[in-house]
């Protein structure tokens, strides 16, 4: 198990059909070498798995990553109202060139890609 830096960004939706690099994420999580989250290494180092949103005009927005009784989230603040529900990260693996969605507090499901995964530098314990 290793914690990594993985980066989504925007993939294809009608607004931007060539997806988006300035619309993104970088998660902290420990990754199996199949690809799929280390729920141990998760739960014995919550505080350790975050995420960065970066989007254009809104600057970088902090959080935590939160498993839930329905799967993942990304959050910002305390409470659920501003959780962003990740589809099946339980079971997806993580690797580069595949897809996930996100769906923010609206509502709205979009995809992104994993377009980088690099070993996150230190150790976690």
């Amino acid at each position: 198990m290793t914690w990594n830096i993985v980066r989504l960004t925007l993939a294809r939706t009608p607004e931007y059909p060539e997806g988006s690099q300035e619309h993104a994420y970088e998660l902290t999580v420990p990754l199996r070498s199949d690809g799929q989250i280390d729920t141990d290494a998760f739960a014995r180092s919550p505080a350790h798995a975050t995420v960065q949103r970066v989007w254009p005009g809104q600057g970088v927005k902090r959080g935590a990553i939160l498993k839930k009784r329905g799967g993942w989230a990304f959050s910002y603040e305390p409470g659920d109202a501003d959780d962003e529900a990740v589809f099946h990260l339980e079971n997806h693996p993580l690797a580069a060139g595949n897809y996930v969605t996100l769906t923010g507090p609206d509502g709205e499901a979009l995809p992104y890609r994993i377009a980088t995964i690099r070993p996150l530098s230190g150790t976690v314990s």
